[in-house]
């Protein structure tokens, strides 16, 4: 009983989601697809040159929309395959055409303009499939229950029941109630379905994938190397400028030891304390640096016990949830820690937040990790942002980072690393 009511809920929550996506194929969609056309066929008169990247811009809005109705609804990733566009991308009416040219040059685009094509047409029917099979069962018992008397005069049709007496109201009601039980057992699927075929017209081909994947991974190469080359300089700087400076100092004080010992024991004995004092502090001061190069905690007990040790340090209270059952790459194990710990330290100071939450898990072949913390939000990864920093050293390994940063928060940051257990 308890099965069958769980599998009724699911089903009308489908029900209500297909409305939601119909209304959706139906309006948006078919704007959408009617604006794009306008706007390419008046590029010949340089109309469109000003319009076509903010109507697509509007149509990417609204196919990533359901790339993320997709994964949040029904698990079904969809790939966002659009290419970047440059840097050095000029502005005013010169930008505007370069941006038309480079939009309309993206297979991409014209990937989101058959699937408005599709959205509109089958993807609305089965959306609203998913929607009318438990909607619709509703008329059937209303019939049943009196109104049927409405149509004495006028036969009506429910399905294929005609409908002008109690009998044949009671017959609508039980092709309402068969309409119902078919919907509890198709609904989900049906919402899949659409969704499902959405994936078909806006993933890449294979081969444009392989591309797209090749591409990034040549860019990643390049800004790992500069960001090793970047470690590197940094690692030099604090060993000359820490323990390298105070261990010549050391070193002085201690060629002056050797002067002052039989001439002057009480002063030797100062420079030799403060010698000691010099070690220590430079002992220190490597110990912090082989931890900034590859924490021991995180070579010794892995990445759950080191992001644990990482969220006992921070300002305010902290939650880790880790479910590893094997170790990875030492490369991916450091990535992914100093991703967290920079996701933290950002949280730390700039969120306001009093509260954090960390979940790492593995699953389908990847490292799945989320930082999620309840201050003011506007998060966003740009340009030498720290996030910007975290999406290049995932990149790396072919990971993908996320952001969702509402104003007023909360903020949730997710990673992706493909990666296997040992």
């Amino acid at each position: 009983m308890n099965a069958m009511q769980e599998r009724t809920k699911a089903a009308m929550l489908a029900a209500g989601r297909g409305v939601v996506v119909s209304v959706a194929s139906l309006v948006g969609s078919i704007t959408l697809f009617v604006w794009t056309v306008l706007s390419i066929v008046f590029i010949v008169l340089g109309i469109g040159l000003v319009t076509t990247p903010y109507v697509l811009e509007l149509v990417r809005k609204h196919a990533n929309r359901r790339r993320l109705l997709a994964v949040t609804w029904s698990d079904i990733r969809i790939p966002v395959p659009y290419r970047p566009f440059p840097k050095d991308l000029r502005t005013g009416f010169t930008g505007q055409v370069e941006r038309t040219t480079l939009m309309l040059k993206d297979p991409a685009t014209w990937r989101d303009i058959r699937w408005l094509l599709v959205d509109m047409t089958a993807g609305y029917v089965v959306a609203t499939l998913a929607a009318a099979l438990l909607i619709y069962p509703l008329e059937g018992l209303v019939l049943a229950a009196g109104l049927w008397r409405v149509f004495t005069d006028d036969r009506y049709w429910y399905g294929f029941v005609p409908v002008d007496s109690q009998a044949t109201g009671l017959a609508a009601a039980a092709l309402g109630a068969a309409l119902f039980a078919t919907g509890v057992l198709v609904s989900e699927r049906l919402l899949r379905l659409h969704f499902v075929i959405a994936r078909a017209m806006l993933a890449p081909t294979q081969k444009e994938e392989l591309v797209r994947r090749i591409d990034r991974l040549t860019e990643t190469r390049h800004e790992a190397v500069d960001t090793a080359a970047s470690e590197l300089r940094r690692i030099e700087r604090d060993l000359h400028d820490g323990a390298q400076a105070r261990l010549v100092a050391m070193g002085m004080n201690l060629g002056t030891v050797e002067a002052l010992i039989e001439k002057d024991p009480a002063q030797a004995k100062k420079l030799l304390a403060m010698a000691r004092e010099s070690s220590a502090e430079a002992l220190t001061e490597l110990r912090d640096l082989v931890r900034g190069i590859h924490p021991p905690v995180l070579a010794e007990r892995g990445l759950g016990d080191a992001v644990r040790a990482l969220a006992l340090r921070l300002p305010f209270e902290s939650e880790v949830d880790a479910e590893l059952g094997g170790r990875m790459d030492a490369a991916v194990e450091s990535a992914a820690y100093f991703a967290v710990s920079e996701t933290l330290t950002n949280a730390a100071k700039h969120s306001g937040a009093d509260r954090v939450r960390v979940d790492i898990h593995h699953e389908n072949s990847a490292l799945r990790i989320s930082v999620t913390d309840n201050g003011r939000g506007g998060a966003r990864v740009g340009s030498g942002s720290g996030l910007s920093g975290i999406e290049r050293r995932l990149g790396t390994f072919d990971g993908i980072m996320a952001v969702s940063s509402p104003a007023g928060g909360p903020t949730m940051v997710t990673m992706e690393i493909p990666c296997e257990l040992s």
